[in-house]
Formats: C-alpha cells, sequence, structure tokens
C-alpha cells in the first residue's frame, strides 16, 4: 500500500542518504523562505493568523516568527506559513499538479523547535518533504477534479514532521492516514477573484499535518488504506495512480501498478528539489516569463519610439499554454483585479504593470498601484491566447510570447521559455541572498540580516534549531 511505502521511505531515508547538492539546496530554499516571510509580515492575512495564534501560549511551543511568543507548533505552523506563502514569491513545481514545496518548511521548523531539533534533522526533514510532495504532484492531478493543489499537503508535512518528532513506522502510517482522511480542500480558492484564503490554504493543510502527527504520536489510528480504499483517496480523490521511486530510495527504480510494492533497480533517481523553482518576481509562477518577456519588449519599446512609447501601445497579445491560462489569464476577474491575491495570478496585470514600471517588486500590488486608472486601461488591452506550437512543452518549459502593437505600425515580439530560477536557468546563491536581503531590509536590522543568512548558510552545524528563532524578531514592536 501506498501509506506503508510513505511510512517506510521517511523512517528508512538518513541525512547521509542526501548528497551535497541537496543538502546545499535546502539551505537556499529555507533562506528564501524566511526572506518571503519577513517581507510579509504587516500583510492583513498574516496578521489575523498570527493573532489567533497569540491566543495561545506554550512555555516551550513553536515560535511565531518576528515575535518572542510561543504556541502550539500546529498554530505556528499556520501562522509563519501564511507568511510564507503571502507574496506569493517562494518557490514552485509544475508538473500534472503545481505546488510550492517550501509551503512545508513553517511546519518542520515549528517542530523542530518544540523538539529542540538539530539542524541536520531540518535539512533531512525539508529534503523529505518536498520528495513526498513533488512525487504527489508528478503522480496525478487534483485540479480537473475541483480539488486543491494543497490536497497533497497534509501528506507531505504530517511525514516530514513524524520524522522530526521520530515517530516509528506505525505511528507514522497513522499520521498519514489521520492527515489524509479529513483534509481535502476545493480549487475554489484559485477561481475568479481571490480572498486572503490563498495565503492561508497550505498554511491550514501543514497545520493540519502537524496535528495528525501529534495525535498518532499519542496512538491515534486513522482508516487505512487511506490511498486505494473502497472510499479511499483514489476513488474520491484523485483518481488510481502510480507513485514514482523517489530520491534516495535503495536499490528502486520504481513501483508496481497497486503501489504495494517496488521494483528491483540500479540507482534511485535524483531529489526534487533540485527540479524545483525559485522565484525571481512575486508573480505566479506561470507569469515570470511573461514578466521577463515584457520587461526585454519594453527596453526595446523605449529605445525604438521613445519615451512616449507606452502610451502609442494598441494591443499586447500573452501566448501561452493551456494550463498557464486557466490559472491566470481566464477569468474575467483577471482583468479587473481589486486585490493583491488576483493581481499577482493575472497575466492582464503582470504584463501591464511590467510595462509601465519597468519592475515588479511587491509594491506593485499595493492598493493604490491595484486603483491606477492607466493601469486598468492598459490591462484591457491585453490579450491571452493559445499558441498551438507550445503544446507539450510544459512543465518542462514554461513559454510566454509577448506581442506588442503600436500607433506607429511597429510590433515588438520576445519570447522567454525558461525564467531565471527554473532548474534550466538557476539563480545563483549570491542573487539567493540578494532576495533574502532586498525582502528583510526594513524589519530585521542590517547585523541580522548577516546573522540569519550565515545561521542558514551553516545550517547542517546547529545543534538547535530553536536559536534561529530569535534572529528573526521584527526591529519595531508590531
Amino acid at each position: 500500500m501506498i501509506a506503508d511505502r510513505l511510512a517506510e521511505y521517511s523512517k528508512s531515508l538518513r541525512y547521509k542518504d542526501l548528497p551535497p547538492a541537496v543538502v546545499h539546496e535546502v539551505k537556499r530554499r529555507l533562506l528564501d523562505s524566511l526572506g518571503c516571510a519577513v517581507g510579509a509580515w504587516n500583510a492583513r492575512p498574516c496578521r489575523i493568523a498570527r493573532t489567533l495564534a497569540q491566543s495561545v501560549k506554550l512555555a516551550h511551543g513553536a515560535t511565531l516568527w518576528g515575535t518572542s511568543h510561543k504556541t502550539l507548533p500546529d498554530l505556528a505552523t499556520f501562522a509563519n506559513g501564511a507568511l510564507v506563502r503571502y507574496l506569493d514569491f517562494n518557490d514552485t513545481y509544475l508538473a500534472k499538479e503545481p505546488a510550492h514545496p517550501s509551503d512545508n518548511i513553517a511546519a518542520i521548523l515549528a517542530v523542530g523547535e518544540a523538539a529542540r531539533a538539530s539542524g541536520k534533522r531540518v535539512i533531512q526533514a525539508i529534503a523529505l518533504a518536498y520528495e513526498v510532495q513533488c512525487r504527489l504532484c508528478d503522480a496525478a492531478a487534483l485540479r480537473p477534479c475541483g480539488w486543491d493543489h494543497v490536497t497533497y499537503g497534509p501528506f507531505s508535512s504530517a511525514i516530514a514532521t513524524a520524522k522530526m518528532m521520530k515517530l516509528s513506522d506505525a505511528q507514522t502510517l497513522q499520521a498519514i492516514n489521520l492527515a489524509g482522511v479529513a483534509n481535502i480542500a476545493l480549487r475554489q480558492t484559485r477561481v475568479g477573484g481571490l480572498s486572503m484564503w490563498k495565503a492561508c490554504a497550505f498554511s491550514n493543510a501543514a497545520r493540519n499535518g502537524v496535528f495528525a502527527a501529534m495525535l498518532a504520536q499519542r496512538g491515534m489510528t486513522g482508516p487505512s488504506p487511506i490511498f486505494e480504499g473502497e472510499k479511499g483517496f483514489m476513488k474520491l480523490v484523485s483518481g488510481p495512480f502510480e507513485l514514482p521511486a523517489f530520491g534516495g530510495e535503495r536499490c528502486l527504480t520504481g513501483t508496481d501498478p497497486s503501489g504495494r510494492g517496488s521494483v528491483p533497480g540500479s540507482q534511485s533517481p535524483p531529489f526534487k528539489i533540485l527540479d524545483t523553482y525559485i522565484k525571481r518576481y512575486p508573480v505566479e509562477y506561470h507569469a515570470q516569463t511573461a514578466v521577463e518577456a515584457a520587461l526585454a519588449i519594453r527596453e526595446d519599446l523605449l529605445k525604438g519610439e521613445g519615451v512616449d512609447a507606452l502610451a502609442g501601445i494598441t494591443d499586447i497579445e500573452v501566448g501561452s499554454y493551456d494550463v498557464a491560462i486557466e490559472i491566470i489569464g481566464h477569468d474575467p476577474e483577471k482583468w479587473r483585479p481589486h486585490t493583491r491575491e488576483t493581481a499577482d495570478h493575472s497575466f492582464p496585470y503582470c504584463v501591464a504593470v511590467t510595462l509601465l514600471d519597468g519592475k515588479v517588486t511587491i509594491r506593485s500590488f499595493e492598493a493604490r498601484r491595484l486603483a491606477d486608472p492607466v493601469l486598468h486601461e492598459l490591462m484591457q488591452k491585453v490579450r491571452v491566447v493559445p499558441q498551438p506550437e507550445f503544446v507539450g512543452r510544459y512543465p518542462q518549459a514554461m513559454p510566454t510570447r509577448i506581442t506588442v502593437r503600436t500607433k506607429a505600425g511597429k510590433d515588438y515580439v520576445k519570447q522567454v521559455d525558461y525564467p531565471l530560477g527554473h532548474p534550466k536557468n538557476r539563480m545563483s546563491d549570491h542573487e539567493v541572498e540578494d532576495k533574502f536581503r532586498l525582502l528583510a531590509a526594513g524589519q530585521l536590522d542590517r547585523a541580522r540580516i548577516n546573522t540569519v543568512s550565515d545561521v542558514v548558510w551553516k545550517l547542517d552545524q546547529l545543534k538547535d534549531i530553536s536559536v534561529l528563532m530569535p534572529l528573526l524578531k521584527m526591529n519595531r514592536r508590531n
């Protein structure tokens, strides 16, 4: 059974199984996620989540990032996870089902702090969470059935936190059963006008995963088989699927169709964290190539027609592929976004704001910018059209072709296939650190920004992950 295999893999994975490249990538993702979290500190949904978590105090619990308050690990997971996700700036994985696997990190750090776990154990759990969530995304799409991608989150977070808590095979199996039975999320979270819940959907899934592991630790059992059962996950949610082999899974290359066992082979596949993407811009990942293409066009446009060229734009065509169009270029609300959540999931908004401003930052989605009539006028000139030649290229590539036409009768065209941060166009360590520093500026002083960065790069040397938490406390009272 798949749940048994997941529990067995969780128990068998050791730190020494992780290649140096994986250990290093975990550090990069942790630094990136902390930057996203600090940058989102004042966001309203994050304040709501934090206020709720502050209503419970636990002396030896998990810290709410940015404060000295400690609470239950599941509540800390919810509040801290919303911080990581809010800006839509944390990493991404695109397959049959998309994901933001760094969404698991808040759960791992919360449980790790309460357990006084070492940096190596944290690294191990993060790599494990990426493996589980990404392999599930490879196996079956949830979106066509109306379920949200965060539905895989309780499984990955429960398994990773079970690893942090050193649960037995039997306890881990029950954590998986409990995580799966009650935490199916609706895709309505990402349809039409988007709400605050977009930032909280996975942090809630991870909170439920942590809660499942805590229950299993105390002897609670859950229904089984959770995946293959008569009314289980495959029958009602995902449809049947085969789970691919995991990174570090010894002497395995696959599984039999039932998921009950493994097929002998020579080598395990690479760890999935190496196939995930860091974001350069705070927009939905399918819009990363659109932003890069729009920036290049803007430069050509200004060179070719001067400073008044932007006012002369008559038509903007965004050529894309079916998945991207469904998510960020289909709903009428994408042409009239009233919330940050809708705007950063809008082809028209992301392209128009890039052309006008020559940049996209977290300030590009503030209320004043959202209300700009000039920006809204330009958005109405955007058409999103499918490109037949792009069929079959996703998820290996994320091509976007933008064509801008002007009153002067000229067409400016740019296509980008692999944005910076994609596995085929990786961000350097320096670029990842620069992103962290930019997001943390104003919230943490320079000395602590440097210290946090140093601690993360030396994560494998930490004996107790809790030493990181006081370093995240905000400069001012919030």
